[in-house]
């Protein structure tokens, strides 16, 4: 994947983050909260979070000390 690429990608990726993070919150705020949908929320925000740390070291080069 070339870097255009993955910046595409990890915009998409920060927007979902957020979207699931204001989704947490209104769930949370409802009252009425629904545990295993905040659970899987949760763990979805959770993979996007690792997703997004990977790609960004794929656009940071190594440097070597």
């Amino acid at each position: 994947m070339d870097d255009s690429l993955i910046a595409k990608r990890l915009e998409v990726l920060r927007v979902e983050h957020r979207d699931l993070d204001s989704a947490i919150g209104a769930l949370i705020g409802s009252g009425a909260a629904d545990q295993l949908q905040l659970a899987r929320f949760k763990k979805r925000k959770l993979r996007l979070r690792d997703e997004i740390a990977l790609l960004e070291d794929q656009l940071i080069p190594d440097i070597i000390a």
